[in-house]
């Protein structure tokens, strides 16, 4: 488990977007530019206008089988105090781990709120939802692969493993930035660099747009740009 990093950092990178926040990890070399970030299964279901910062808490789930007696698997206990155990904000990481994943949903209503009351900030998985407008009245941010009506036979396979979740593997304790495009795990060693990275890029960004949209665009004007930003 990664280290708390202090508040402040982690407000800074509210400030930025996770496309920025990203492209700010890849000038560090710290991990190759294709890890650390979720591919295109992974939804968000509910709008915010501030990302999703927060320290991942693991769970792996099933909801294909019904139990080889009763009707219900009974709770695993423990997992509501390791939630406690975890740095805050937290944030829920939910891997679907059935065969086909999505068939039903692990979380709805109940569980967004209790996880609320428990510190989190949002709920990831790569199987399915439910309570969609309940989930919206939480505040939490939300990320999904589906939406489905029923719980079905969901239950806890463990808690506080590894997770892969639309191609990110994620341990309890990471530290998580999503937005509309997805999630990105941050390294907390460079995490007090990104917010300055992101704000120098975000500025040579806007140069090209400021030119494209200029009535003196020129090719020959962009390649200068561009020549300039290639050599800071």
């Amino acid at each position: 488990m990664t280290s708390p990093v202090p508040p402040q950092q982690l407000e800074a990178l509210k400030q930025c977007d996770t496309c920025s926040v990203a492209n700010a990890i890849e000038t560090f070399k710290v991990r190759l530019r294709n890890e650390g970030f979720t591919d295109g299964r992974l939804r968000p279901l509910i709008s915010h206008k501030q990302p999703m910062v927060g320290y991942a808490v693991t769970v792996r789930m099933k909801s294909s089988n019904p139990p080889a007696e009763g009707r219900v698997y009974s709770d695993r206990s423990g997992w509501l105090n390791y939630i406690q155990s975890q740095p805050t904000p937290r944030v829920m990481v939910i891997e679907d781990v059935d065969e086909q994943p999505c068939a039903s949903s692990f979380a709805g209503a109940s569980h967004a709120n209790i996880w609320k009351a428990l510190g989190c900030v949002g709920i990831v998985t790569n199987g399915a939802l439910r309570d969609l407008p309940l989930l919206e009245e939480t505040g939490l941010h939300v990320y999904a692969s589906a939406l489905v009506p029923s719980h079905g036979f969901a239950h806890i396979v463990d808690f506080g493993h590894p997770v892969r979740i639309a191609g990110l593997d994620i341990a309890s304790g990471d530290l998580l930035h999503g937005d509309v495009h997805g999630i990105v795990s941050v390294p907390t060693e460079v995490v007090d660099r990104i917010p300055a990275e992101c704000a120098a890029m975000l500025e040579r960004e806007q140069r090209i747009v400021n030119l494209c949209r200029s009535k003196d665009f020129s090719v020959g004007k962009l390649g200068e740009v561009l020549q300039q930003q290639s050599g800071s």
